[in-house]
């Protein structure tokens, strides 16, 4: 069972505790904050220590999990990898591409495991389809929420749509051609909604709409690919998939839907499969992601590099919006 412990508790920090609590696999062995008064509080209603310098939880911990503010991310980060300790670092990794390169250079010269938490890699509804997903050509993505003060500090495109830049980058695991990008900041000083088409060197095209000034929630991405269409619903832990097959002969089903294309491509048949869904605790489901691949001394599901790679990429559509408004 391994000891962690949590760099920041503030909502976020505090969810993560409890699910370090409820597994089986990890122990919290303390907690800091640069706020010692509520560290305290938060350490009194857990139960467990806190810390008024991080030095030393790091001194008890096994691995340390750093959910502070973004803005401490890089040195929090930086202190748990020089002492040699794997590090979990709440997405996004860190507030400049900078310290994210920096970061990603010091783990590789120490060989220090790190993860990155974009956890909609362990919602149960990608889990689902991930199997299935076979070069999509295109990828239509839109992940709304209602306004919400918290986490207003950055974009949308760092607060929201980094989620499913992460995913696009992961499925389509090819080099970007070419970025277009639009934006409106309407209730903070910086964009709250936006629309990115990304394309890609394999000719993929993904076309990403984030808002956090909705009047509903949604996160959702649908793929299409040879025969193949995918629909996954990642707030209602949904996924639904449509594929076409050839078929000879008759179909005795009097429910199959049947497209006769003519003598030359012959008949398909269009099957719709529903896969069922494992629920689960995607945050938990990290951390216990990120122990096994220590364990076991393998690639975190999450690497540093994947962080790394998906805030340049917000970054340079931060960039194309803030040329666009020129």
């Amino acid at each position: 069972m391994k000891k962690i412990g949590v760099f920041g508790v503030g909502h976020l920090g505090q969810i993560h505790c409890k699910c370090i609590n409820e597994s089986d696999k990890a122990e919290l062995c303390g907690i800091y904050d640069v706020n010692i008064l509520h560290a305290k509080e938060v350490a009194e209603k857990l139960e467990v220590p806190y810390f008024e310098k991080p030095e030393q939880l790091l001194s008890i911990c096994d691995i340390a999990d750093v959910v502070c503010t973004t803005t401490h991310h890089y040195e929090m980060a930086k202190l748990a990898i020089l002492h040699h300790k794997p590090t979990f670092i709440e997405k996004p990794v860190t507030a400049t591409v900078e310290e994210a390169k920096e970061l990603l250079q010091l783990s590789q010269e120490l060989n220090i495991p790190v993860q990155v938490g974009h956890v909609e890699r362990f919602n149960p509804a990608f889990i689902a389809a991930k199997a299935k997903i076979k070069q999509p050509m295109f990828i239509e993505g839109h992940r709304l929420a209602l306004f919400n003060p918290r986490g207003n500090d950055v974009s949308v495109i760092l607060d929201l749509m980094i989620h499913d830049i992460d995913i696009v980058l992961k499925i389509v695991n090819s080099p970007i051609a070419d970025i277009q990008a639009s934006g409106v900041a309407i209730v903070t000083d910086t964009f709250d909604i936006a629309n990115v088409r990304l394309t890609f060197e394999n000719g993929c095209v993904a076309n990403l709409t984030a808002s956090r000034i909705s009047m509903k929630n949604m996160r959702k991405i649908r793929l299409f690919q040879d025969n193949a269409y995918i629909s996954m619903d990642l707030l209602e832990k949904k996924t639904e998939m449509i594929h076409i097959e050839s078929i000879t002969g008759n179909v005795n089903d009097p429910f199959a839907m049947i497209l006769d294309l003519g003598e030359e491509k012959g008949k398909k048949r269009i099957i719709i499969d529903t896969p069922k869904i494992e629920a689960n605790n995607a945050i938990r489901c990290e951390l216990e992601s990120f122990i096994h691949s220590i364990d076991n001394q393998v690639v975190p599901e999450v690497s540093l590099q994947d962080g790394y790679l998906a805030l340049t990429t917000a970054f340079e559509i931060i960039k194309k919006m803030n040329h666009n408004l020129k």
